[in-house]
């Protein structure tokens, strides 16, 4: 368990207090994801990013195609996070609906940066361990197949059930998708927080996810519902498929930072 633990990602949310959140409790050698909301369109995602890599930090920017407004918009963006160092991105689709442009998927996005020189080192997709509400499951691991010549890696989706992440991993292997993955895993979140994030529309990706999941909510409402170590240990056998966990923070950065040291504390005791 200490590899993915090490190779981590916290997911933030481009809120007033993460900046300070961030530089209080997140280490430097830990990658920190900024999500876009399709409410507040990509102006805070790119502002925190530009803050976060001012301050030493690995950040990863979401960019979903569906905030795009047009190739000239794409170019613009990607001048302006490779003039703050930025050489990872994260493209979904996004939600936003409908699209702000020409861009109604990841796939034509991801062909203009790999057009346009290929300009970041690094480029992440999205994965769905558990179905998409409005695509079959069969054609999310296509499009997965159909991005790998322009993504570099995957993140998977939020999921709390260990069985249907490892099945998904062996069904992407199966069908050749090479691509290395981050499981995307909830983070030590305290449920009422977690609840009264999730009513706040356009906070973030993660927690429209969850909106559109309700029996998940059973998950953190009823007591011992969910343990992201329990679910860490029953994933131990597929570690050797991923390269790290994604954790969705919901901005809870300091009580996940400190879930996540005194994991390995004990690991190492």
């Amino acid at each position: 368990m200490r590899a993915p633990l090490t190779g981590v990602r916290y997911e933030v949310l481009p809120a007033k207090a993460t900046e300070d959140k961030v530089l209080a409790h997140v280490p430097r050698d830990v990658v920190v994801t900024v999500t876009a909301s399709p409410v507040k369109g990509l102006e805070p995602t790119l502002d925190l990013t530009e803050r976060l890599a001012a301050h030493g930090y690995r950040v990863v920017p979401h960019v979903p195609a569906r905030l795009l407004r047009d190739d000239a918009h794409l170019k613009d963006v990607v001048d302006r996070l490779r003039e703050a160092a930025v050489d990872d991105v994260f493209v979904p689709a996004g939600d936003a609906d409908p699209p702000a442009g020409t861009y109604d998927g990841a796939l034509p996005v991801l062909r203009r940066l790999t057009e346009l020189g290929r300009p970041f080192t690094h480029v992440g997709v999205t994965g769905y361990p558990e179905s998409h509400p409005l695509i079959h499951d069969d054609l999310t691991i296509q499009a997965m197949w159909d991005k790998r010549e322009h993504a570099t890696y995957i993140v998977s989706n939020l999921c709390f059930d260990p069985r249907v992440l490892t099945e998904w991993l062996a069904r992407i292997r199966r069908r050749n998708v090479t691509l290395p993955v981050y499981l995307g895993v909830a983070g030590p979140v305290q449920r009422a927080r977690l609840l009264a994030m999730a009513t706040r529309i356009g906070v973030g990706e993660s927690t429209r996810f969850l909106t559109k999941h309700p029996s998940w909510f059973l998950r953190f409402a009823t007591p011992g519902g969910y343990s992201p170590e329990r679910l860490l240990t029953r994933m131990e056998p597929a570690f050797s498929q991923v390269a790290g966990l994604h954790l969705f923070t919901f901005n809870q950065i300091a009580e996940t930072e400190a879930w996540r040291r005194a994991l390995l504390d004990r690991l190492d005791g």
